[in-house]
């Protein structure tokens, strides 16, 4: 048995997979998937193959349900298998063959799968304006987006992980002035007030310092034109050095920093739009009044536009502001072409709450200038509410108010932000409650787990101290001796490891990483439990070596599992818990 099982496949869903395709006619593979059902009670794993061939075959999905399971009846990797309406097949795994997984999982690198076989994507994450630090609001986006591309890189995808700053533009010129502004007040030149569109975080004074001690009142006297570039390149390149700083300290790490204001400088703007224009994509013409707006309030003029409509969005889209310059829209086309002429098959992107809305049409427009061949995904990160003692913390960046990153870094760590912020879909609210998150018990799923993972080293030190230092050959382990209910329902969570990985990857949905690690945590404390009042149960049994080893190997394949399920989210294992 166990060298067909190899020879099959070592995943056991994708083990279960192939048997049932031997079931089936050829032209129908494609079909079968197996995952466990939502009723426990129903056993470990059903597969709805039945009910998606009775569609082509034109047979009652109970009736191919039955056929199939009469088919699969006497083989010895199914037990209990069953029929439910409206043609799910059911089963449970036989007790040897779950027990034998534990080899497969100590032996190779469990998960590993080449899924992606090298095509290459982009992650874009975090982007965040280079106007000031990183407020704690982005950890969500840059969280999610950085274990997503850890994810895709697990599953055999060639992943470039890219920011794109954006650095032209009226926000940076109202940051030079403001940094300009803060220039003059450190040298006593000005006494006026901060103005009203100003930047005001304290941020720009320890900016504007730096600028004072190299330059002194080099800049005092000069015109705008004199000043204006420099105050924003020192500015952009200040402020993009912190936020590199902070995303290294939170984990992350981009392959590629893009600059708007080099694509505009390359003329990039102009032959996007140009190529749209050979597609007759372009037009000048006059917007209907938008949705929710007076008409005293509209400014009815001609546009440059883009026909947006024609790929599936609302409106058709301005590409020109009335004083000439370019919108954010044909800057993020030329950006998103820039992409598609690099090379990569596909393109992820995350974005903030507020930008839910741009969706529609940069989509429109990838499509528009790739024909169709190259997919933008775009992912909506939602808000954090950030708690302190019962109370939200209100956040603005524009009034100079709001929880940095290096804030909440400094304060909880690493590993709790990233953990945190992915105890939730990312497409739903967040609370951070920072009480909560530092707490230890079981409440807090940062700790949860990685008490998990210390229990088990703790284990093996007691093993060395009873047996000597020693490791447990586990190519001899007799894994049968693991016959107790709650070792077992450890095992099969386990085993779900490599799903788990498939099915967050092809969902792009890297949270479920840390759910599952929650659902390993559970079986593992309740198994620990179970023996505290049950001195047979325990992990080390002084008079039974054998049956200790088996158990050690249990924990060794627990500890590997948490491991690789850590290393995809960015997350450390504690050995021992302070």
């Amino acid at each position: 048995m166990s060298g067909e099982y190899l020879k099959m496949g070592s995943f056991l869903f994708s083990y279960y997979c192939n048997i049932i395709r031997k079931q089936i006619p050829d032209e129908y593979q494609d079909l079968v998937s197996v995952d466990p059902p939502k009723n426990d009670s129903f056993g470990d794993f059903s597969t709805n193959v039945a009910m998606l061939l009775a569609k082509r075959l034109g047979h009652s999905p109970m009736d191919v349900a039955y056929k199939i399971r009469d088919s699969l009846e006497g083989n010895e990797s199914f037990s209990d298998l069953s029929v439910k309406n409206p043609g799910f097949i059911n089963w449970k795994i036989p007790r040897y063959l779950l027990q034998e997984q534990l080899r497969i999982i100590i032996a190779e690198n469990f998960g590993k799968m080449n899924l992606g076989r090298g095509k290459r994507i982009n992650v874009e994450y975090v982007s965040a304006n280079p106007t000031g630090p990183l407020h704690a609001g982005h950890a969500r986006g840059a969280i999610a987006g950085d274990v997503l591309a850890n994810l895709l890189s697990f599953v055999g995808y060639d992943v470039t992980r890219e920011y794109y700053i954006n650095d032209a533009g009226k926000q940076v010129e109202i940051l030079a002035r403001s940094l300009f502004h803060r220039y003059l007040e450190l040298l006593e030149k000005t006494t006026d007030p901060l103005p009203d569109w100003a930047y005001p975080g304290d941020y720009l004074i320890a900016i504007a310092g730096k600028i004072v001690s190299k330059h002194e009142d080099e800049f005092a006297t000069k015109s705008e034109v004199e000043w204006l570039d420099f105050f924003k390149k020192f500015a952009v390149e200040d402020i993009m050095e912190g936020i590199r700083h902070d995303m290294h300290d939170l984990g992350i790490y981009h392959n590629v920093f893009s600059s708007e204001l080099n694509l505009m400088r390359n003329g990039a703007i102009e032959k996007a739009l140009e190529l749209l224009r050979s597609k007759n994509l372009i037009y000048v013409g006059v917007l209907s009044v938008p949705k929710g707006k007076e008409p005293e309030d509209w400014e009815e003029r001609e546009q440059l536009l883009f026909r947006s409509t024609a790929f599936g969005d609302d409106v058709d889209r301005p590409l020109q502001k009335s004083d000439g310059s370019w919108t954010y829209f044909a800057t993020d086309i030329a950006y998103h072409l820039d992409k598609i002429n690099r090379g990569f098959d596909e393109m992820i992107d995350f974005w903030g709450s507020d930008h839910g809305g741009y969706v529609k049409r940069m989509q429109a427009a990838v499509t528009a200038v790739s024909d169709g061949t190259k997919k933008l995904e775009v992912r909506i990160s939602q808000v954090v509410r950030f708690m302190q003692d019962g109370r939200e913390v209100k956040m603005s960046k524009r009034a100079g108010t709001f929880i940095t990153l290096r804030d909440i870094i400094d304060r909880v760590g690493r590993d709790v932000i990233r953990f945190i912020m992915l105890t939730r879909l990312d497409g739903a609210l967040l609370d951070f409650d920072f009480k909560k998150v530092i707490e230890q018990n079981r409440d807090n799923p940062v700790f949860y787990v990685q008490y998990a993972y210390a229990r088990t080293w703790s284990a093996f030190r007691q093993f060395h101290q009873t047996f000597g230092n020693e490791i447990p050959n586990f190519n001899e382990v007799n894994v049968h001796l693991l016959d107790e209910e709650s070792e077992l329902q450890l095992i099969k969570v386990l085993v779900d490891w490599p799903r788990q990985i498939l099915m967050a990857a092809k969902n792009k949905e890297p949270h479920r990483i840390a759910f599952y690690l929650c659902d390993v945590a559970a079986k593992f404390h309740y198994l620990w439990n179970n023996g505290k009042d049950n001195a047979q149960l325990r992990f080390i049994l002084v008079d039974n070596f054998e049956k200790t080893c088996a158990r050690m190997m249990l924990l060794r394949a627990t500890q590997l599992v948490i491991e690789s399920a850590f290393g995809i989210i960015g997350v450390t294992p504690v050995k021992e818990l302070r």
